[in-house]
């Protein structure tokens, strides 16, 4: 078969030749879209507090970040901790309006399911 290809503003003519097909997912009767499930949004998670003035963590992992200090005004749903476990990471959220009393971890530390996270004053 004979091609004509332009290539930076050179014209050529070229000759292919194809060997052999490759079957293409149309071949194999494999026609449309991707059908599954949407991707999801990182996961934001509130947990009962191990006592009325506790965060706690809802699972086991590591702590990635943390956005708060002592003496910082919060509001529920604002996110607190941001704990990474198997590749996936996970905000915990202020239960309720408050004010943040104390940061019970540091970052990197590895840290328990229902282990307190942050204290309110």
């Amino acid at each position: 078969m004979k091609l004509k290809v332009t290539v930076n503003g050179t014209a050529y003519d070229v000759d292919v030749e194809v060997e052999q097909s490759r079957p293409s997912l149309g071949d194999m009767g494999v026609i449309g879209a991707y059908t599954g499930p949407a991707p999801t949004a990182p996961v934001t998670t509130t947990m009962p507090a191990a006592s009325a003035n506790q965060i706690v963590a809802p699972l086991a992992g590591s702590v990635a970040r943390i956005m708060v200090e002592v003496g910082d005004e919060i509001k529920a749903g604002q996110v607190l901790v941001l704990l990474e476990a198997m590749k996936m990471e996970t905000e915990i959220t202020a239960p309720a309006d408050g004010t943040v009393g104390g940061v019970l971890v540091e970052v990197g530390e590895a840290v328990q399911g229902g282990q307190a996270l942050i204290a309110m004053a």
